[in-house]
């Protein structure tokens, strides 16, 4: 029991007015224990340009640094119920779609999108090399029937979008920014942001195209190393500026130039490739370093070691 002289403790005080929260991300993606790409990439990048990401699992990769071994599918009711709980209580200013699985994944997500037809919607699609022909063809059908249609901005690396929406493709030169943004328009996407444009001179371009003009073409000099997340951080970059009001050339700068400082202050964690630094701007925090300028060891902070012998 507290003293009687002792001053009553403030109450804290929660404001009812939200015209200070930041914007809302509704997230689909799977899990990467990683942490290269995913949902954990698309939480860290979505708070530090300012938004607040609702991440819904889809599943989960089972992966390292350096590849990606398999992916366990969650139950599309699962994913549903993350979803539409949030949605029921948050006000959500975009939906960014990762990576989700399936066919039946998608089917949800196009009839939540459906149902929030006011939402815009950012679309990634990644390299899906390391998974089966069959799961690729059927994920890549179910991706363009179901979730371009209500597609605003689809990101995606100039081969890997070359590969699916141009199949057909013959001409010896390889296809433009808005070669790919005419086939997108074909069923229904307004813009493309193609990446990873190759060009003789170790640059590679980066262009937002719609099918009769580019609005966006940045060049950033070629980075002598693998990434692994560099195409969910994008993503998600763009999507986070764009819920704050942005509009979308000027997001598309504001993206492309986050993600080329991540990737030139990326870090190694493991003994794959090397993973973008979502928190570059941070300084670093001197006093998690000894007097060697080494990192702080459990010792350092007085915590014991495991001591569980296997």
């Amino acid at each position: 029991m507290a003293p009687e002289n002792t001053p009553p403790s403030p109450e804290l005080v929660l404001s009812d007015e939200t015209s200070a929260a930041p914007p809302c991300v509704l997230v689909f993606n799977a899990n990467d224990p990683s942490g290269a790409g995913g949902l954990s990439a698309d939480v860290l990048a979505a708070a530090s340009v300012g938004a607040h990401a609702l991440p819904v699992v889809t599943g989960a990769y089972m992966r390292d640094t350096a590849e990606i071994f398999d992916h366990i599918a969650f139950d599309d009711d699962a994913v549903a119920e993350q979803a539409r709980s949030v949605l029921e209580d948050i006000s959500v200013q975009i939906i960014k779609v990762g990576f989700c699985g399936n066919p039946d994944n998608l089917s949800v997500i196009a009839e939540i999108s459906t149902d929030y037809a006011e939402v815009p919607v950012v679309a990634y699609m990644p390299n899906l090399s390391w998974w089966e022909d069959e799961q690729i063809d059927a994920y890549l059908d179910a991706f363009r029937e179901l979730i371009l249609p209500q597609t605003t901005v689809l990101v995606g690396n100039h081969n890997t979008l070359w590969r699916w929406l141009l199949p057909e493709w013959s001409n010896e030169k390889s296809p433009s920014p808005r070669d790919i943004a005419r086939a997108a328009a074909e069923v229904g996407v307004p813009y493309v942001l193609v990446t990873g444009i190759n060009h003789p001179d170790q640059h590679v371009e980066n262009a937002l195209a719609t099918a009769h003009t580019v609005m966006v073409s940045e060049r950033f000099e070629r980075f002598d190393a693998m990434f692994s997340g560099a195409g969910d951080t994008l993503s998600i970059t763009l999507a986070a500026v764009l819920a704050a009001g942005t509009d979308l050339e000027l997001a598309t700068h504001e993206a492309l130039n986050y993600l080329d400082q991540s990737l030139n202050s990326g870090f190694r964690p493991g003994m794959g490739h090397i993973v973008p630094d979502r928190l570059f701007w941070a300084e670093e925090d001197e006093a998690g370093e000894d007097s060697d300028g080494l990192p702080a060891t459990a010792e350092d902070f007085s915590l014991p070691r495991h001591e569980t012998k296997h």
